[in-house]
């Protein structure tokens, strides 16, 4: 691949990572996009301390402070990003629900991963 064709590529990566977790965050606190609390797994609810609620709210501010360290340092954002990505995905597998979530999920890693990787090539 041309170095010329990989920055389109790395920019359009980039801010997907930029502007899906920082959305994904922030309705965290509206549930506009849908009722986060779903997908929760049932095991994990009973352990928390709080709520679930509380528990949606504190992963939307680890979301959209992962999509700021996108924007500020992409290669850590990106590792930042897969890593969450996979967690969600794994706790979805471990309830055996929403399985369609947790395999896009985990293809969401790969490229946030894939992204992470590309940002140290020279462009």
């Amino acid at each position: 691949m041309e170095q010329s064709s990989i920055k389109p590529t790395f920019q359009l990566l980039k801010y997907t990572f930029v502007v899906v977790p920082i959305v994904a965050g922030l309705d965290k606190f509206t549930n506009l996009l849908t009722n986060w609390e779903q997908y929760l797994n049932p095991n994990l609810i009973s352990a928390l301390p709080f709520s679930a609620a509380v528990f949606m709210k504190i992963s939307g501010v680890i979301e959209i402070i992962a999509g700021i360290i996108v924007l500020k340092k992409t290669t850590l954002g990106g590792y930042i990003v897969a890593a969450w990505l996979t967690v969600i995905a794994l706790t979805l597998l471990g309830s055996l629900s929403y399985m369609d979530v947790a395999v896009r999920d985990l293809v969401m890693a790969i490229a946030a991963f894939s992204m992470a990787k590309l940002s140290s090539v020279k462009r």
